[in-house]
């Protein structure tokens, strides 16, 4: 997995205003978690774009004014109008211990049931997986190529060595939808012989009458 790099400074004041404040002045209120102390700091918006604005997942190498560790973005708010970041925690990790991450899914493959005119439909943009730092892959590929009408690839289809799925198995990630066009085609074909058979005694009564 790739890792990006992002510089901190530590806070000497804590509080609303003062968040507030280093917002305006294009900062991120952060925390560190694990390993000890809580560690809060600030870091320029613009180094978040790599980590956040991307469809792969990443390590982050934190430098706080010179104190350097690992670590993986835990949490990130976002202002629900402007889409600007209001804070993030982070999470100190070791090679020697499991992880918990949020991976982002990556279709591949050519669906036959979407050359036929059905929609794709991705039921699941990431999933939660639990593995060691080595193990842990930045994106979770989701092979469509054997996938056909009312067809689905579920979690229990995946598999990635040295990572744990912590999502239920059959879930569906990605199906394929019928067209509502062929959807009225089939229904109409089924209901076609029904019917027929339907009015079959009542022709045959029409004959007996007339006799």
């Amino acid at each position: 997995m790739k890792t990006v790099e992002i510089i901190g400074y530590r806070r000497a004041n804590l509080g609303k205003s003062e968040s507030q404040r280093l917002r305006e002045e294009g900062n991120v209120p952060c925390v560190l978690y694990g390993g000890g102390d809580q560690v809060h700091f600030h870091s320029p918006m613009i180094l978040f774009r790599d980590l956040v604005y991307t469809n792969e997942a990443h390590f982050v190498h934190l430098n706080i004014e010179g104190e350097e560790c690992q670590a993986i973005l835990q949490d990130i708010q976002f202002h629900p109008v402007n889409e600007t970041i209001l804070h993030a925690d982070f999470l100190r990790i070791s090679e020697q211990r499991k992880i918990r991450m949020k991976i982002p899914t990556r279709i591949v493959g050519q669906s036959p049931g979407v050359v036929k005119g059905g929609t794709l439909v991705r039921k699941k943009d990431s999933l939660n997986v639990v593995a060691f730092p080595k193990d842990m892959p930045d994106h979770i590929d989701v092979d469509v190529s054997n996938l056909d009408f009312h067809h689905a690839v579920k979690v229990a289809d995946i598999s990635y060595p040295g990572v744990e799925f912590k999502e239920a198995k059959a879930s569906p990630i990605a199906v394929v939808e019928v067209p509502r066009a062929a959807k009225l085609a089939e229904e109409t074909t089924e209901a076609a012989p029904a019917e027929g058979a339907a009015g079959a005694p009542a022709d045959a009564k029409k004959e007996e009458a007339k006799k």
